[in-house]
């Protein structure tokens, strides 16, 4: 009997040891489900304010929906960035519907993926982890996927959509970009004088307000709320 409860209480104590590590794993998990929830809802309402830019037509309009995403995913992640962009089209279809049958939202999806997913990676995955130098040079780079990424898009993916959903002809939409660049004349030219412009002017205000703010944010997105 004695040398039974002897390798029990080990035994035991180790599963006591154990327990409140996956209690404490479990409210993190939680805990980081709550605060991608939170910023998603956050970052959709703030997508619905909306405004365009003089250098590009009228249809394409900016918002600062992307400065939430990007300050979640330097928090918690890439994968938290993903799931802060997905909450956030999802609360927007709710609250505003669709009216390109999902095809403009996949697309919004996708340019704020190629904007945050960069700076996030190597925000918390290199050798530059943590620093002001890597958040600056995730952004830099973040910015310019982002304006190639919006082009390719606009060029294969929403122009022809649009132009087909609307019966609005692809020469019309050229025709906008030509009133404000005389040099457009394509849909590709439209793409580079509008298209990647506006989203470099984006990706910039977005990323210069992260790189600003974000270490006084920094305090409050890692308190533990759920103890």
């Amino acid at each position: 009997m004695k040398k039974v409860s002897q390798k029990t209480e080990p035994q035991t104590a180790a599963a006591q040891a154990q327990s409140p590590q996956k209690g404490d794993k479990k409210k993190m998990s939680l805990e980081t489900l709550v605060k991608i929830a939170v910023l998603g809802a956050l970052a959709g309402v703030i997508m619905l304010i909306e405004f365009p830019l003089p250098i590009a037509p009228p249809f394409y309009e900016m918002d600062l929906s992307e400065i939430v995403v990007l300050v979640g995913g330097f928090s918690m992640g890439p994968l938290a960035a993903v799931a802060i962009e997905a909450v956030k089209i999802a609360l927007n279809l709710i609250l505003t519907g669709s009216d390109t049958v999902g095809v403009g939202e996949l697309a919004n999806f996708l340019m704020g993926l190629a904007l945050v997913l960069p700076p996030c990676i190597v925000y918390k995955h290199t050798k530059l982890k943590n620093t002001r130098k890597g958040a600056a040079a995730g952004m830099a780079a973040g910015v310019v996927f982002c304006a190639a990424v919006s082009a390719v898009l606009n060029v294969y993916m929403l122009i022809p959509f649009y132009s087909t959903a609307y019966g609005l002809p692809v020469e019309q939409i050229v025709a906008m970009g030509a009133q404000i660049f005389k040099t457009v004349d394509s849909v590709w030219m439209l793409a580079l004088c509008c298209v990647v412009p506006f989203n470099l002017i984006k990706g910039t205000v977005d990323c210069l307000v992260v790189f600003l703010c974000y270490k006084r944010l920094s305090p409050l997105l890692h308190r533990r709320f759920i103890k």
